[in-house]
């Protein structure tokens, strides 16, 4: 290994880093931290289970964790020792770092070819050098893009208390021109887990096509997720692009999902039996978590084993990335459910339409469905507290839009007001609690208190959760499944490992695990989307 001293530029300062380079020509650098309330390193878990702790919303984000907490922001080189910890932590774990002596080879990913993998060619490798379509290992993308100039601005996100800019860069996703796999070694497997989303089959059949135009012929499905590495049963499912040309014309996934599975060990033991040195993962914060643990694991037993994940999560709740694919699906379909209780309630007297989504620990998908479809007057998220009774409460509004309005529309996620449930010790085989049902409780206290008070209302309640997240992708979600899809088998073949990958900043970036399953990305209460959340509806605070 030689060290070398390289410096990175960026617009607003110049700083020099060491960098680590192999006897290979793999070059990795590390760059600048993310901002978000994030990140007390998340470790592993039986049945894979993420430690998620739901920060309170403050007025003032101004992050705060473990990490931060040792920085002295008197000192004068604070800055430079902050850069220098965040390249530390979002350095991609990469094979050179247990086999130093890996020697890459030329990408047999070139779109100039046909055949990437040919008998008649010397090595069986053909390539073409003055291809340009791959991605220099020193290129980032800026995580952070807005320069606050006050903690107080709205939705600033801070690492200090002065609200310093201070650049933060992660690793650009795509193809390199060196990659650490022969395709005719490789067997990839693809494992979905946690609950249903759209898109799921979008990714699956992009993954099998890159495979392909890398040379891979070997390409398993492990089915319904983590168990079917452990059950006798459940056998591999043989993938081809012919086997998946048209799954993305469908919801759900061509190969299953579960919750749970069995321990990492037996994960591993399941990876070395089939032979697996690829293994693409789509999932939550709970399944990047058992993904990182299967990493670790074949890590410590020596394997040349890339563990590539792909966030799944209809609610939009990863940190660090602009979105998760299946949320824009999600949101465009909630509209059905918030348009049809517009009209139940608007062609009653007195009418009052509760829709219930998803959204356990973040309101994305409730508070996007109401800023689109224009016809919410209320809106309940996780994030903001809220009373439903009192002269400032829920049915205090509702009563004046009655009398104002005639009826009323109400979008509630479903880990809202949760303190106003009866806790349960219940929980799924994830380890996620088991929420009381918020919406149905708001239905029950609203023909309730109208009844006291002797008004009639007319209270119908919508739940649309399953049909939501059975549809097939939309065109966003489409393209956005495509690209991920993409990136991660060049993630793989590149070389890395307990990556996962992801869009930011508009760009499509690699992140190692750890720093994007802390807990759960969460709506700001003071962000700017939010406050146009209230002013389409014209809601009040319920406090």
């Amino acid at each position: 290994m030689i060290d070398e001293e390289k410096s990175i530029r960026g617009p607003r300062f110049h700083q020099k880093v060491k960098v680590k380079q192999t006897s290979s020509s793999y070059t990795q650098f590390t760059p600048p931290p993310p901002p978000s309330r994030t990140l007390n390193k998340v470790r592993v878990f039986a049945q894979f289970k993420a430690t998620t702790q739901t920060p309170t919303p403050s007025s003032t984000t101004t992050i705060n964790n473990n990490n931060l907490n040792k920085f002295d922001f008197s000192d004068p080189d604070w800055k430079t020792k902050f850069q220098q910890d965040f390249e530390a932590r979002f350095s991609l774990p990469h094979l050179t770092d247990i086999f130093p002596d890996a020697s890459p080879i030329p990408s047999t990913f070139c779109l100039k070819m046909r055949t990437p993998v040919d008998r008649d060619i010397q090595g069986h490798y053909s390539s073409d050098e003055d291809w340009h379509g791959y991605i220099n290992n020193n290129d980032r993308v800026l995580l952070k893009t807005i320069y606050y100039s006050s903690p107080t601005s709205a939705g600033a996100e801070c690492i200090d208390p002065n609200c310093t800019w201070v650049e933060q860069w992660v690793h650009r996703a795509g193809p390199r021109e060196k990659i650490y796999y022969k395709p005719e070694e490789v067997k990839a497997a693809i494992v979905t887990c946690g609950g249903l989303c759209p898109g799921l089959n979008d990714v699956i059949r992009q993954i099998v096509i890159t495979l392909e135009i890398y040379g891979v012929k070997k390409i398993v499905g492990i089915p319904f997720g983590y168990r079917g590495f452990s059950d006798q049963e459940l056998t591999e499912v043989p993938l081809s692009r012919k086997v998946v040309q048209n799954i993305h014309l469908s919801g759900g996934s061509l190969l299953g999902v579960s919750r749970g599975g069995p321990a990492v060990s037996n994960i591993v033991d399941s990876l070395e039996e089939r032979g697996i040195n690829m293994l693409f993962v789509l999932g939550g914060n709970g399944t990047h978590a058992g993904a990182n643990a299967i990493h670790n694991e074949c890590r410590k037993r020596r394997l040349k084993v890339s563990v590539i994940g792909v966030p799944k999560t209809i609610d939009n709740d990863i940190l660090l990335m602009d979105k998760t694919f299946g949320f824009d699906t999600a949101v465009e379909e909630a509209q059905r459910a918030i348009n049809s209780a517009y009209i139940e309630a608007h062609s009653a007297y007195h009418g009052i339409g509760v829709v219930k989504l998803m959204g356990r620990s973040s309101g994305f998908i409730a508070m996007q469905s109401s800023l689109s479809s224009g016809q919410v007057d209320i809106c309940l998220i996780p994030e903001v507290p809220f009373n439903l009774h009192g002269p400032h409460g829920v049915l205090s509004h509702l009563k004046h839009l009655l009398e104002t309005k005639g009826s009323a529309v109400v979008c509630v996620a479903e880990g809202a007001g949760q303190n106003l449930l009866q806790k349960t010790n219940a929980t799924d085989a994830s380890g996620n609690v088991v929420f009381g049902d918020i919406g149905v409780y708001i239905q029950q206290e609203t023909k309730k208190y109208f009844k006291e008070i002797g008004v009639h209302a007319d209270v119908k309640y919508i739940d649309p959760t399953y049909m939501i997240r059975a549809v097939r992708a939309n065109a966003s979600d489409g393209i956005l499944c495509t690209v991920l899809g993409q990136n991660a088998v060049h993630g793989a073949f590149a070389g890395y490992s307990g990556i996962t990958v992801g869009l930011c900043n508009t760009h499509y970036a690699y992140f190692p695990i750890p720093e994007v399953i802390s807990h759960p990305r969460l709506v700001d209460p003071n962000s700017r989307m939010w406050h146009r959340c209230l002013t389409s509806t014209c809601q009040p605070d319920f406090i």
